[in-house]
């Protein structure tokens, strides 16, 4: 009974080790993997522990921590909406938290504000798309999906708005991290912390998510508190795309290719699938971050790009099926 869950979270939990010693070694200056083990393990050049710890340790782990929340984000919104187009990047939630952490860097607020504007924008986005699409009935995919769209088409008015009024000093910082990019993120811990407090919440709770996803009425015929549970969903959801933005911006598909490959592979039991995301997600993005690093060398893509390239493929293959 443990084996089939641990296997697999296992596997990708090497996975990603291995993306990141990778991450670290890649650059202007190549590391080879043994020396990335011998600064890990305290041995190891001065030149490569200051490349490796200062530099691009934290860049890797930011990417893995971002990667990792968007992806857990996805799937818990999956399970919510019932539909496996849902993703904080097309149902608009990445364009509100964005909204949210604009204002407060427009207003010249910093740090945990930051955070919390991102959050606010982030829950007033999911508020909107699951209001409007609910309506006075029940929702289908083909009306989530258009509300989605219409939402994260105004939230992207809105951010067209924020930038033609800003300093012009400002404007390269802000489209650059709307686009999605790592690379000025530095302090990956409060996005780690979140993620591993989120995935210790929802793990235990995999087995009332298996029924949610059958249908409210069905779980609440078998004893689950289908509302504190929605709106629990609701929050995370929010906490963790918020989180993911304040870090790295706006990167898109990485909450919506993840689960769904992981489900083609794993099943849909969300007691595996949740912690798969955090780690395959993370994984995900350490190695599209490291190939915006490397694919036009000196120069470095946004690692929203590399996110976008695979995620809209994706997306249509998913539209295709749901017809």
């Amino acid at each position: 009974m443990i084996r089939p869950i641990t296997l697999p979270l296992t596997v990708l939990a090497v996975a990603g080790l291995i993306a990141m010693v990778m991450s670290v070694g890649i650059g202007s200056v190549a590391i080879a993997p043994a020396d990335v083990l011998l600064v890990f393990l305290g041995e190891g050049s001065n030149l490569h522990r200051t490349l490796i710890l200062e530099l691009r340790l934290p860049r890797t782990l930011s990417a893995f921590a971002t990667g990792g929340l968007l992806a857990v984000a996805g799937a818990l919104m999956q399970v919510l909406l019932r539909n496996p187009l849902a993703d904080p990047y097309v149902l608009g939630l990445s364009g509100g938290a964005a909204v949210g952490a604009l204002l407060a860097m427009l207003a010249g607020l910093g740090g945990a504000v930051i955070s919390g504007s991102a959050f606010a924008g982030a829950m007033l986005a999911t508020l909107m798309v699951f209001g409007l699409a609910h309506g006075t009935g029940s929702w289908t995919p083909s009306r989530l999906l258009l509300t989605g769209v219409v939402v994260a088409a105004g939230w992207g008015a809105v951010i067209t708005l924020m930038l033609a009024i800003s300093p012009a000093r400002e404007l390269p910082g802000m489209l650059y991290w709307l686009m999605g990019d790592v690379s000025y993120a530095r302090a990956p811990w409060p996005g780690l912390g979140v993620l591993v407090l989120v995935c210790a919440l929802v793990v235990p709770l995999g087995r009332s998510l298996n029924v949610l996803a059958r249908g409210p009425m069905q779980a609440a015929a078998l004893g689950i508190s289908v509302r504190p549970l929605e709106w629990l969903i609701y929050i995370l959801a929010s906490l963790l795309t918020a989180t993911a933005v304040t870090m790295a911006g706006s990167i898109g598909f990485v909450g919506l290719v993840v689960p769904h490959m992981l489900r083609l592979v794993l099943g849909n039991d969300q007691r595996l699938i949740l912690p798969a995301c955090a780690l395959a997600g993370g994984t995900l993005l350490v190695l599209a971050d490291t190939l915006a690093r490397v694919v036009i060398a000196p120069e470095q893509l946004p690692v929203g790009v590399i996110t976008a390239l695979l995620g809209v493929p994706t997306f249509l293959y998913l539209l295709y099926r749901s017809r």
